[in-house]
């Protein structure tokens, strides 16, 4: 696929997650993290449909640091709500657009499926750990000032697991069982351990690096 199709493909992508993320902080008011939420989720995606697209590094590493610069003024500015519109003080969403620079930076197109890895279990299983864990009752605990629950931290382990199989099978890498649970686990680990949302770095950062030490790809 030329290159000028797949920017134009994964730029509709983003359009289409941000226009669902308004469309439900419009419609859910009273749901302030589902917004942000979704784009959480949408978002991730995309560094999968970069790899499975080629997309040179060049246009990836520019896309997102460009992208990570716009986020930083939305950040003080609020010029779109449904990105940031949280009371708890997070650096979240800065945090994850920097990570996905840094990544695609310094081991894109290399370690493309390592970083697909890494950014996806950010982007499903925190997201969804975050979602799972508000909805659902169970015992809960602090870390770091950080509100967890078993609900969230088992979505967590078992969306990364999930995740990185579905990796390992659409790249064809055969990541064995052990290393999918050491992944899962260490995922796990450092968004547990990780205030103020730089669990957006440390997650993708961290399982990446241990991707590309584990299936080095």
């Amino acid at each position: 696929m030329p290159d000028q199709i797949a920017i134009i493909f994964i730029g509709f992508w983003i359009i289409a997650i941000l226009i669902i993320a308004f469309l439900c902080k419009k419609y859910f008011p009273k749901k302030e993290e589902l917004s942000r939420k979704i784009i959480h989720i949408g978002t991730g995606p995309v560094i999968l449909l970069a790899e499975l697209l080629n997309i040179p590094k060049n246009i990836a590493f520019f896309s997102a640091f460009f992208i990570t610069i716009a986020l930083g003024i939305n950040y003080q500015f609020r010029l779109l709500p449904a990105i940031e519109d949280i009371e708890r003080k997070s650096f979240g969403t800065i945090a994850y657009g920097m990570s996905i620079t840094l990544l695609l930076l310094i081991f894109w197109p290399n370690y493309s499926s390592s970083i697909s890895i890494g950014v996806l279990a950010m982007a499903f299983g925190d997201g969804l750990a975050g979602l799972i864990g508000r909805s659902i009752t169970s015992p809960k605990w602090l870390v770091l000032g950080q509100t967890k629950s078993i609900a969230g931290t088992v979505t967590m382990l078992s969306v990364v697991a999930i995740t990185t199989s579905i990796i390992s099978s659409i790249n064809n890498l055969e990541i064995e069982s052990l290393e999918i649970i050491v992944i899962s686990l260490i995922a796990t680990f450092l968004e547990q351990i990780s205030p103020w949302g730089i669990d957006n770095i440390t997650v993708p950062i961290g399982v990446t690096c241990l991707g590309i030490w584990l299936i080095g790809t």
